[in-house]
């Protein structure tokens, strides 16, 4: 990758990992925290967590206006203060209202973070080259975070509030650790490669010219369904349905989610060899039938009764499946969405999808609670099925309707004149 990830690339995703293990420390803990150790009681953390699905929610429709006439740096500079400035304040709270005060930032933050990276990574990246880039970017962020529990766990001591103050104060500085890297990537002036700076002058109607992209539009029924159907169940409706119909016990679902993360470790690199040069509608497919196996196995735990051993394994096997799946869509979806956008909307497009996955992610874990909270197992497991299967479904007709360059931009480079090849595959996209 030493063309494909220039310094500049290299500093936006080590700063990226940074922050992830940063927020891996408080991840585990932040319920426990707000309603046990600073004894504010379990209606005001549930307030506090959802504080950052809503904050996220009313920041992001405005994060692409400001990503593609201010540029992503500032944008995510801001996002990494807000963001430092959420995760001391909760630390440091020991009131309601400075707690769900705190939350808003922290919420607001990352999800301004997110659609700034994903632009900057996009302007330093080719379209041959912006798969590894995104792959890396998640497998780094699935690798910090995880590493991050762990040692969060290490340090933390419910009897003490001052171990968890360390931990905040831990994820505040690694998020401007990350405003610090990023500040000191110079990106291109000039577009290098599919004019990939947006020019000054942006288009006007940006929400009206993207609803108006079918296959953007598609795209984002697609993801909103992906992220419904996997990252909005993990720890509300599976993480129950694993606990009172699997019945497995809390350390077995401590290793389940553990499995989840190693799949996505070991496999990520191994996947994007396999899938960097097919069809991405194919791809994502495939995710959805590997999903369908995944959910079946969730569904079949369930029904093993007196076999403890095989329940559990096949509920563990259900994440595990989540992780190949998602390490498949790592190098395929972002990439897609960078690749639809027009040059002046690259922030907009970016944005859009993020909110698109935060409604995703305040939705899924509401009904997946909802259901298995009031008994509905059968209907639950049934309801994810269809939308995993569904998945491929939508992906299959989503590749109908995208140019051949889009679904697969190996293919299209590799049926271009050759002299014309050099200038795509060695295109360093930002300096140091």
């Amino acid at each position: 990758m030493t063309t494909a990830m220039g310094a500049a690339l290299r500093r936006i995703q080590l700063g990226n990992a940074l922050s992830a293990f940063g927020n891996g420390f408080t991840v585990p803990y932040l319920y426990v925290y707000v309603a046990k150790v600073r004894d504010l009681g379990a209606s005001t953390a549930g307030v506090v967590l959802a504080m950052l699905a809503v904050a996220a929610l009313v920041v992001l429709p405005l994060t692409g206006r400001a990503i593609d006439r201010r540029g992503p740096l500032p944008v995510a500079i801001v996002g990494t203060v807000s963001a430092a400035v959420g995760a001391l304040g909760i630390g440091l709270s020991a009131t309601e209202p400075l707690v769900i005060a705190s939350a808003a930032a922290l919420g607001a933050g990352i999800a301004v973070i997110q659609p700034a990276l994903a632009t900057m990574i996009v302007w330093c990246s080719t379209t041959l080259t912006r798969s590894r880039a995104f792959a890396t970017q998640f497998f780094l962020n699935n690798l910090g975070l995880g590493v991050g529990g762990l040692v969060g766990g290490l340090l933390v001591d419910a009897s003490h509030a001052s171990s968890f103050v360390r931990l905040f104060a831990i994820e505040a500085v690694m998020f401007l650790v990350l405003g610090a890297a990023v500040a000191t990537v110079r990106l291109p002036k000039a577009p290098k490669v599919e004019d990939a700076v947006p020019s000054e002058e942006r288009a006007k109607g940006a929400w009206r010219a993207m609803f108006a992209d079918r296959r953007m539009v598609w795209l984002c029924v697609l993801g909103f369904v992906l992220f419904f159907a996997c990252y909005g169940q993990f720890e509300s409706g599976l993480a129950a349905y694993a606990t009172e119909v699997t019945r497995i016990p809390p350390s077995s679902l401590g290793i389940a989610l553990a499995a989840n993360t190693a799949a996505i470790v070991a496999a990520q690199f191994v996947v994007l060899k396999l899938v960097e040069r097919r069809r991405r509608s194919r791809v994502m497919a495939l995710v959805g039938l590997i999903w369908t196996v995944a959910w079946l196995a969730a569904g079949l735990s369930g029904l093993v009764h007196g076999a403890q051993a095989i329940a559990t394994t096949l509920l563990i096997s259900t994440y595990a499946l989540f992780g190949i799946g998602e390490s498949m869509l790592s190098p395929t979806v972002a990439p897609l969405v960078a690749d639809l956008a027009p040059a002046s909307l690259i922030g907009q497009y970016n944005s859009a999808f993020a909110l698109v996955k935060q409604l995703a992610l305040a939705i899924g874990p509401a009904v997946g609670a909802l259901m298995v909270g009031h008994g509905m197992y059968a209907a639950y497991i049934g309801m994810l099925v269809i939308c995993a299967a569904g998945i491929t479904v939508l992906s299959l007709w989503l590749g109908r309707m995208l140019r051949p360059g889009q679904d697969n931009p190996h293919r299209a480079v590799a049926a271009v004149p050759a002299a014309r090849v050099p200038v795509e595959a060695e295109a360093v996209a930002c300096g140091a």
